[in-house]
């Protein structure tokens, strides 16, 4: 096991590209740490840079305390676990999980201990003498992972190990490989596209963007306090929703009404954020159903009508329009949804909310609906800079 550091880790292309733009990034020994982040955001590259794949073309890298950035992919103690399992379909599962230490010219006697013990913690034991071509696609990844286990490394590197899995294997998949990153303690780096995976993996997430880290924390502290814009749209499922409110000393004023201020968010106020225009963020769990509820402290009531309903069987969205909202928002809206909300029907210059609600709710769409928005969640960001005009909570960890 070994620490990771890099350090202005630049990639730039021969056309004058940069798909990294000089990130900075500690990760401790035995940690699960995710990149994170849309396509194309650079992720990938970073991951592939560490491992010797792609020439570094500036900054620096660390593993341990060897800067790694002249050294042969095959001297920097690293195993990486491909998307696309990457194995030999004419060996045996035994054979590709023992081909590497093979070829390193391991005892027969060790590389057969290694084999069996990886094979144990994988539930691989049945399938040994089995070919690739006759296991399911979760058995041929467990193989692939196999094959970077029995070769003891410093760090696991793992680029969209899941994403070739059916919905369904891919839960079953990732609570296997944090069970068994924890029992192993090997510092892993692992990319992901799917921000669902990533809060559920990791110890701490890089979410990236352009190039570029937007902010490095525990899931939740990324959650519940993202720095800017992008990360409070990318991460959550269903996202954040944004619209546009008028910041006054006492008061927040949104498309639906005004609000007292929180007395959370007034003694949060960044001492630079000045009071006008800005954007608010708002969850959907931030919303409640008035008729299963009743009277609740610190929330402002809404009367929208619902376009779409979707029960998911234990909790119910309900989408619905703001209208009125700048060009700004439409931009916002472009660039940090990222496919992730249903499209709907819009009016021009509207955006879509999302509202997480009880499933025993009776909303219906094409009716109005009597919601309340609990106001001490919402985020509010400066709409010039698109960053947290909120200071981040002692409480809250990362």
């Amino acid at each position: 096991m070994a620490t990771i550091a890099i350090e202005g880790l630049t990639k730039r292309y021969a056309d004058g590209t940069e798909a990294v733009k000089g990130i900075d990034l500690d990760i401790a020994d035995g940690e699960f740490m995710i990149l994170v982040g849309p396509s194309g955001c650079g992720k990938t590259t970073a991951l592939r840079m560490l491992a010797g794949l792609e020439d570094i073309t500036g900054g620096t890298a660390r593993i341990g305390e060897r800067v790694i950035n002249k050294v042969a992919p095959k001297d920097r103690d690293v195993a990486m676990v491909f998307q696309n399992y990457a194995l030999y379909p004419h060996m045996s599962v035994r054979q590709n999980i023992g081909f590497a230490l093979k070829l390193a010219k391991v005892d027969k006697r060790e590389i057969a201990r290694r084999v069996e013990d990886a094979a144990g913690l994988l539930d691989l034991t049945a399938h040994l003498d089995r070919r690739p071509g006759n296991l399911s696609g979760g058995q041929r990844q467990r193989v692939a992972i196999g094959r970077a286990i029995v070769r003891a490394p410093l760090a696991f590197l793992m680029d969209e190990p899941l994403s070739n899995l059916d919905a369904k294997l891919r839960v079953a998949m990732r609570v296997e490989l944090s069970r068994l990153q924890s029992s192993l303690g090997t510092t892993t780096v692992y990319v992901t596209h799917d921000q669902t995976e990533a809060m559920t993996l990791g110890d701490r997430l890089a979410v990236m963007n352009g190039g570029l880290i937007q902010q490095v924390g525990t899931p939740r502290a990324l959650y519940e306090e993202p720095a800017n814009l992008f990360v409070a749209g990318f991460i959550g499922s269903p996202p954040m929703s944004f619209v546009t409110a008028e910041l006054g000393h006492d008061t927040l004023r949104l498309p639906f009404g005004e609000t007292p201020l929180p007395d959370e968010l007034r003694a949060r106020l960044s001492p630079t954020a000045t009071r006008g225009k800005v954007i608010a963020g708002l969850r959907p769990e931030s919303f409640e159903d008035a008729a299963l509820t009743g009277d609740v402290p610190d929330t402002m009531p809404l009367q929208p009508k619902i376009d779409v309903v979707e029960s998911m069987g234990s909790e119910l969205f309900a989408y619905f329009a703001v209208e009125n909202q700048t060009t700004s928002i439409d931009a916002l809206r472009a660039s940090v949804e990222d496919g992730l909300t249903r499209r709907v029907d819009l009016p021009s210059g509207a955006v879509p909310v999302i509202a997480r609600l009880d499933p025993r709710s009776r909303v219906c769409a094409g009716e109005p609906a009597q919601l309340l928005l609990r106001t001490a969640g919402i985020r509010l960001f400066d709409p010039a800079t698109g960053e947290s005009i909120l200071e981040p909570r002692a409480s809250v960890d990362g």
